[in-house]
């Protein structure tokens, strides 16, 4: 009972919507609320940042930035992750609902939250710096992913009919060279590349809120904006001080997860494959070798 709560018992549960028709509420909240949410709340930061410091740093731009490129790049290819293991195998239950609705905005938006409050500069060294990741990790991740999808929608096209690849006893092609000859799972290792994108621009996090007591007769005339004012009697400034690292156990905790979440989907898929395609997966494990990371898992 505790599994098919937390995993679901309806793979594809719809709900008929008046004058719409059927909708599969699984596939939508996977996409729509949970990625808008993240999205709004990040520019939320934004302004938030905005109105506290009268500036908008090179740190939490570059971090909504990244995050609505991921985003919009779901959208732009929204029919794709009708192949994803969520889709195709998970039913809806507490562990998707929850994730789409709460895990997903809420933790997802950590970075931009922190740096709404601790203004971090990166110049552009920093700047560049992060930017690195990201455009690795983004162009394996999406170049990964449109091989497979053209191949299987389309394998005579010139860009993949030249892949090699094996049949097995299900029908199913199995690419055996290009991105996928590199690994097994290689779009993942693309997804991990870029997620340290996501939390470098946070850099050492960690901060201390260090209230000042305000004079009345003095007014507010002295307003630096290195400091926060709440409006309530006192300037309240943020410094690192002792707090210097202790803040990247809660920004850098996406690419913690997200690292965990990938290695135990692969599992799964590892499993799922095995027992679909038998022998022919022996075949494929002994071709491509490697699970996400070439030459080290």
């Amino acid at each position: 009972m505790l599994y098919d709560f937390f995993i679901g018992r309806e793979l594809n549960p719809p709900v008929t919507i008046p004058g719409w028709g059927a909708l599969d509420i699984k596939t939508f909240m996977e996409v729509r609320p949970g990625l808008l949410g993240w999205i709004i709340l990040d520019f939320a930061f934004v302004m938030k940042q905005y109105k506290t410091y009268g500036i908008v740093t090179d740190s939490i731009i570059l971090t909504t930035l990244f995050h609505t490129l991921y985003v919009l790049d779901c959208f732009w290819v929204e029919h794709n992750i009708l192949t994803q293991i969520d889709i195709t195998t998970d039913g809806f239950g507490f562990m998707l609902s929850f994730g789409d609705l709460v895990w997903v905005p809420f933790i997802y938006s950590t970075g931009a939250r922190y740096l709404s409050v601790f203004p971090l500069v990166l110049g552009p060294w920093g700047s560049l710096g992060v930017l690195a990741p990201l455009i690795v990790g983004y162009s394996i991740f999406r170049l990964t992913n449109t091989q497979k999808d053209r191949f299987r929608t389309n394998p005579t096209h010139p860009s993949v009919s030249h892949l090699t690849y094996i049949e097995t006893s299900k029908g199913t092609k199995l690419i055996t060279s290009g991105y996928w000859g590199i690994a097994r799972h290689f779009n993942y290792f693309g997804d991990l590349v870029q997620g340290w994108a996501y939390v470098l621009p946070t850099g050492i996090a960690g901060y201390i809120i260090q209230r000042k007591s305000l004079d009345p007769t003095q007014g507010q005339s002295a307003f630096d904006k290195s400091f926060v004012y709440n409006g309530a009697g006192y300037e309240a400034e943020v410094v690192q001080g002792q707090a210097r690292g202790w803040g990247m156990i809660f920004t850098y905790l996406y690419i913690a997860y997200f690292t965990v979440l990938l290695i135990h989907r692969e599992r799964r898929d590892e499993a799922k494959c095995a027992r679909k395609y038998g022998k022919d997966w022996d075949k494929y494990k002994s071709i491509v070798k490697y699970r996400i990371v070439p030459g080290i898992y």
